[in-house]
Parts: C-alpha cells; sequence; structure tokens
C-alpha cells in the first residue's frame, strides 16, 4: 500500500516535471525572439540615427508644386538620386535618378527610372537634359524638375554618391544581376547571363552606355536591375536571419545615404513596418517612357518623351492604379511607343 502510494504521487511529480521544463523551454525561446528582435529594431534604429540629413533635397513649398493631395490617400513617392560626384566638393550631376512608388496597399514597390538624356522642361531653366537639372539647382531642383514632368508630389528623397555606391556594394559583398547584353570597358567585361558585382567594378558597370545597343536606355535598366538587387540582397536570409551580418551592413548603411530632414527614425521605422512586400516579385522596376532618340537644338543626343503614356504614368500614381500601367508597358521595347 505504501510502495503504491509512494508510485501513485511519484507519477504526478514527473508530469509537472515535463511540463516545467517545456515551459521553461518555451520561456527562453520567446526571451530570445523578443531580445533577437530588440536588436534588430535597435540597430535599425541606430543606422537611422546615421544617416545623414539635409533640408536641400527637398523644393520649397510654392503653389507650382504638384499638391500632396491630389495622390491617392496611403501611397508615397520617394525620389532616388544618384550623383556622379567623388565626394570632393564638386556637385556633379544626378547620373541616377528614379521615382520609387508604394501604391496604397503598401504590398508593391514601382521603380521608374529616368534616363538622364530625356529631355525636359527644367523649371526656370527651359528644355535640357534632365540630369542638367541637379547641376543648374541640386537635388532640390532635380526634385522639382522630376514633379514637374509627372505630376506627382514626392514625399521624401535620397541621395547616393559614387564612394556611398561602391561602398555599399562592397559591404553587402556584392549583388548579382541578370546581365542581357555582353560588354567590356575601362578593363571589365560582363558575360550574358548572372554576373556578380561590387565596389568600383559595379559603379563602371552601371554607368556604361558606349558600346551598348540603346546607350543611355541600357545604362538605365541596369541600374533599375543593380537597385533591385541591392534590395533583395539586403532583405535575404543571409542578412536578415544572421544578427553579425545585419549588424555588419546596417551598421555601415546609414553613412552612404543623406536623406531629408522628415525622413525622420519614426517615419523609417513606421513606414517599413507598414509594408508587405514579400519578395523579389513585389519589386517592379519600369522606365519612363520613351518614344525614341534625336538631337537637341544645340546638337545634343537627347532621348524624346512619350508624353502621352507619361501623362497615363502620373494619372496611375496619383490614382494608385499603377499595376495596370505596368501591366500594360512592362513588355514593350525600351523605347517603343505605346501599343
Amino acid at each position: 500500500m505504501t510502495s503504491a502510494r509512494r508510485v501513485a504521487e511519484a507519477r504526478p511529480k514527473k508530469r509537472r516535471g515535463i511540463v516545467g521544463w517545456f515551459f521553461t523551454i518555451v520561456g527562453i525561446v520567446v526571451a530570445l525572439a523578443v531580445i533577437v528582435a530588440g536588436f534588430y529594431v535597435w540597430r535599425v534604429w541606430s543606422t537611422a540615427n546615421d544617416i545623414n540629413r539635409a533640408d536641400s533635397l527637398l523644393p520649397a513649398d510654392d503653389p507650382a508644386r504638384p499638391a500632396a493631395s491630389a495622390t491617392a490617400a496611403g501611397s508615397f513617392n520617394y525620389v532616388l538620386m544618384g550623383s556622379d560626384s567623388r565626394g570632393d566638393g564638386d556637385r556633379g550631376r544626378s547620373d541616377v535618378l528614379m521615382l520609387a512608388h508604394v501604391p496604397p496597399g503598401r504590398d508593391k514597390v514601382y521603380i521608374v527610372s529616368f534616363p538622364r538624356d530625356m529631355w525636359v522642361d527644367v523649371p526656370g531653366r527651359g528644355f535640357a537634359k534632365i540630369n542638367a537639372a541637379y547641376a543648374y539647382g541640386g537635388e532640390a531642383l532635380a526634385t522639382r524638375t522630376l514633379e514637374s514632368l509627372v505630376g506627382v508630389r514626392m514625399d521624401h528623397a535620397a541621395k547616393i554618391d559614387f564612394e556611398g555606391f561602391t561602398g555599399l556594394t562592397t559591404e553587402l559583398g556584392g549583388v548579382t544581376v541578370d546581365n542581357k547584353i555582353a560588354s567590356e570597358t575601362q578593363g571589365y567585361a560582363w558575360p550574358k547571363g548572372e554576373v556578380t558585382i561590387q565596389g568600383e567594378e559595379a559603379l563602371v558597370y552601371v554607368r556604361q552606355r558606349y558600346g551598348m545597343p540603346n546607350g543611355d536606355l541600357d545604362r538605365a535598366e541596369r541600374q533599375r536591375a543593380v537597385v533591385k538587387a541591392i534590395l533583395m540582397k539586403m532583405l535575404t536570409l543571409d542578412v536578415l536571419a544572421n544578427p553579425v551580418k545585419f549588424n555588419e551592413v546596417m551598421g555601415k548603411l546609414g553613412q552612404y545615404f543623406t536623406v531629408d530632414e522628415g525622413l525622420t527614425n519614426g517615419v523609417i521605422l513606421s513606414t517599413a513596418t507598414s509594408m508587405k512586400v514579400n519578395s523579389g516579385n513585389d519589386i517592379e522596376i519600369l522606365q519612363a517612357p520613351i518614344s525614341g532618340f534625336g538631337t537637341s537644338a544645340d546638337g545634343q543626343a537627347i532621348d524624346i518623351v512619350n508624353e502621352p503614356q507619361l501623362e497615363e504614368m502620373g494619372k496611375a500614381i496619383r490614382t494608385g492604379t499603377m499595376a495596370d500601367y505596368a501591366a500594360r508597358y512592362r513588355d514593350q521595347p525600351l523605347a517603343g511607343k505605346a501599343p
């Protein structure tokens, strides 16, 4: 009887021990998850603190700028600039000019590049290549020119120069892109197919235009591909699931960019947590519509804007219907007209 009672008493103790260990393990896992999550939030916040901010990236408010209320609620637009300055005090020109549009559902990112030879009306300066706006009036005029061209107000702006670009691609350990056109220049050669590039080589790759069938348009296409590759590399498990690698990349990321003063830490975090992008398929890269090539009155080789299609694109951005626009035009030839 005593022996049976001892056995009976022993069993509950064993069960309680198993349950106790189970909750202990769960508690440890939860605690680790909180610590890791806290680390990631801290690192993003710390990186945001390191980003250079300036009030020169966006134009001053004036009645001529498109109204923010004209764009569908919940969407936002960023202008992305890459200058050809090497950080030695020269302003340079906007070697890269892109519009990043996020529709109201926050489930897509549309990146539209504007080839530097597009012949446009620069506010207050008259017609010129679009990259001249940056040389004339810096980031603010480049942004204002883009707003005037598309009819959409830019919410925020970000800029990176040559040194920042080479540093970022190096920090990521290189990025891989599908190189559509075999080419070589300045001692580098890239076969058709997948190539991995970083540092100075990546810079040469995205700047090549001579020797390319479509010149400036092929260069812009490469730039879009590399921007997407950078975004995807930063979102891969190799970076996100490795706290050490994540810390290394994010620890340096802030120093490569300059953003407008309104893009605060709070805005960055709230925007990031509201996004619903799940894979590379949710990031679509497009080119601003071009109808062909020409020569300006002063003899410059220029890209001619496809005005009707550009108006259609602007309307799609304002109304949150870029999915329809992209479906219609994503497969058209680089310099093709609207079907």
